[in-house]
């Protein structure tokens, strides 16, 4: 790379930088806390991906979505979801209408899924067949409505919240929905001190409100960036045998893997480990990413991938316990890679 475009590239890098802390200083004005989730939802914004956030109630979780739709200069929706919500309540419908001559025609009527962002609210409350509904808009941005399909506006975001399953009235989301969230974001209950800041946030006179402060446009162009960020193939590969590790019948599988997992996670969940990794290292400020940036994400971005078997369910298996036990034992390179640096060293 020449000198003019390492110049560059800094460049970009350190607007890219500039515009997260302007971003993160935005959504700061609503949200106390909470670093990890509010970097793991722009990371999801970033990467053109969707979030799934889960706490008990009261956390926090949908206004972290609102201060992310007032801090972009974005069109922003809420859904919110109810056993007796229909698909046609989210993606719209077809109704007949009258036309100025007097004749009647068809007119579909966009749902609020026509948005950049994208709140689905308590998503886990409404049933199978409406959850299903959001499917083709998180993986292909399109809607098809009878015979017509309607190309969705970028940058397009999914951020929704949902409820631990163990609360009631709440339906699971099916395996085919889970993996197409970029990552699943545990809300942590807040400490003492972050508890006194909310509340003095949220009992005062004054309720403040995040000033938007990045475009559509700065949005792509920073999509873009995060896409170009070099990775080298060791890292890659290591992203690739940490997804196998998921899998019962992985080479490097750990024991917690082989005994208490059906099945692992899909090339989707290779995908979120790297353009995470891209994120993270922007973030930083590097335009490089590292092992430790794909170590970094692993949790976020493989969790839900991961479906446990009967026996893991009975004992109380969490899925994050199985990503900590590949994560303890799968090497950075395999022995011949190990092996083939070594030699080049000693050369």
């Amino acid at each position: 790379m020449t000198e003019q475009a390492t110049d560059s590239v800094r460049s970009d890098v350190d607007a890219f930088r500039k515009s997260i802390t302007e971003l993160r200083e935005a959504i700061g004005k609503n949200i106390i806390g909470q670093h990890d989730v509010v970097d793991g939802v722009l990371t999801c914004l970033l990467a053109g991906g969707h979030a799934l956030l889960e706490g008990v109630p009261g956390l926090g979780k949908t206004m972290l979505v609102r201060a992310l739709g007032e801090a972009l200069h974005l069109s922003f929706s809420r859904i919110q979801f109810t056993p007796d919500l229909m698909p046609a309540d989210i993606v719209g419908t077809t109704v007949i209408d009258e036309t100025q001559a007097g004749g009647r025609a068809f007119e579909f009527r966009k749902g609020p899924i026509f948005a950049h962002i994208v709140l689905a609210d308590e998503v886990n409350r409404a049933t199978p067949k409406t959850q299903s509904a959001l499917l083709e808009a998180m993986q292909e941005h399109r809607v098809t409505v009878g015979k017509r399909t309607h190309q969705l506006d970028e940058p397009f975001v999914v951020l929704a919240t949902q409820n631990p399953l163990e609360m009631e009235g709440t339906y699971p989301l099916p395996e085919a929905q889970l993996d197409r969230f970029f990552f699943k974001l545990h809300v942590p209950f807040p400490g003492r001190e972050d508890l006194h800041r909310i509340l003095d946030l949220t009992t005062g006179e004054e309720v403040s409100k995040a000033p938007a402060v990045l475009d559509r446009e700065r949005i792509l162009a920073m999509q873009k960036l995060a896409r170009r960020v070099a990775i080298a193939r060791h890292v890659q590969d290591y992203a690739i045998r940490l997804l196998e590790a998921t899998h019962p019948t992985g080479t490097d599988a750990p024991d917690l893997t082989k005994r208490f997992v059906r099945y692992g996670g899909s090339p989707r969940g290779a995908q979120a480990l790297l353009l995470g990794a891209k994120i993270r290292a922007l973030f930083q400020g590097r335009f490089a990413t590292s092992v430790d940036d794909v170590r970094a994400v692993a949790h976020a971005a493989l969790r839900h991938r991961i479906l446990l078997n009967f026996e893991g369910e009975a004992e109380g298996i969490r899925t994050d316990q199985v990503v900590d036990a590949i994560l303890k034992t799968l090497p950075e390179a395999k022995p011949e890679q190990a092996s083939k640096g070594a030699k080049l060293g000693a050369a």
